[in-house]
């Protein structure tokens, strides 16, 4: 039985003892990282210098992808580091740091989904009313209580967790510090606290659940009472590849944390959330690209004036000598 005054460190859980397998998931875990990090860059740079994409959807959709590359970042770097070097510890000020960060960048990411539903709600079922609701300033603000709203959820959550006693070692059954397995190693008559506060955030994130249901059940609505089938293509262009990603993350997220505990072992526990954690990060650029025509042409428009600048640059050169 330990005490927190007297840890240290946390063991962060391995994918594997076996030493191949161990290079195999750093290599994986690479490529998913170089992936999320080009497409994501890739979208944030294309929003930001495109100025036809300076519209509330891409606005938001350039705030998710700067979610995706932190919460990514804050996870896998260390998962790789440790399996590169074969090692598991993490000290006692990196558990709280990444705790913080993670909690903090995938609750805002979770209200700005919420917020991007009602985004594609207002465009589909209130379009005059569009750039009322939806101006700058309105955008601003909501992006802000985005943030805002994760960031406090952290300071609570990471100022409560780490303020418990901890007497069940230091060993957390996971690839990164995250509340509930570092809740396990705290006595058990002293999490109480904690348990209240995430079933209050719990029933929050139940609302705002709702909301995106009800805010998509309006539009499928709308939708099929226009008259053109292009009509029909575009507005479900807009909103399918955001419905996607909210699917995969809502999901992943609910089964990892409410599954019942029959269904818990270590190797499922690691998959799920792997998936809701490190996966939609990967692929929302690729969801959103596939459908999203504009972005789509600003991003080639991107890539193309990097390789004519790449290609430019040594033949000036040349002709300079």
């Amino acid at each position: 039985m330990s005490n927190s005054s007297s840890i240290t460190h946390f063991l962060l859980l391995p994918f594997t003892d076996t030493r191949d397998l161990q290079l195999l998931h750093f290599w994986l875990f690479l490529g998913i990282y170089l992936a999320a990090l080009l497409g994501n860059g890739l979208i944030i740079i294309a929003i930001a210098c495109d100025h036809h994409l300076h519209t509330p959807m891409y606005f938001f959709l350039l705030n998710l992808s700067l979610l995706d590359l932190g919460s990514i970042s804050t996870t896998l770097p260390k998962s790789m580091a440790n399996s590169l070097w074969d090692i598991r510890a993490i000290s006692y000020a990196g558990c709280a740091v990444q705790l913080f960060l993670f909690a903090f960048l995938i609750v805002a990411e979770y209200c700005l989904l919420t917020v991007m539903a009602y985004d594609r709600y207002v465009a589909i079922c209130k379009p005059l009313h569009y750039g009322t609701l939806l101006g700058s300033r309105a955008c601003v603000h909501m992006a802000a209580a985005a943030w805002g709203s994760g960031f406090l959820y952290a300071v609570l959550h990471t100022a409560n967790t780490f303020s418990l006693p901890l007497c069940h070692g230091n060993a957390v059954d996971q690839f990164f510090c995250e509340i509930p397995h570092i809740l396990k190693l705290s006595c058990s008559h002293s999490y109480i606290r904690e348990v209240g506060l995430l079933g209050v955030s719990d029933c929050l994130a139940f609302g705002c659940f709702v909301f995106i249901v009800l805010s998509y059940v309006q539009i499928f609505r709308a939708v099929m009472r226009i008259p053109s089938e292009q009509g029909r293509h575009k507005a479900f262009s807009t909103c399918l590849p955001h419905l996607a990603m909210v699917s995969l993350f809502i999901s992943t997220g609910m089964f990892a944390y409410l599954k019942p505990p029959s269904m818990s072992s270590r190797f499922l526990d690691l998959v799920m959330t792997v998936l809701y954690s490190v996966v939609p990060s990967a692929v929302n650029p690729l969801i959103y690209s596939m459908k999203n025509q504009e972005l789509k042409d600003a991003m080639w428009k991107l890539i193309n004036g990097c390789f004519s600048e790449a290609i430019n640059c040594p033949s000036s050169s040349a002709a300079q000598l």
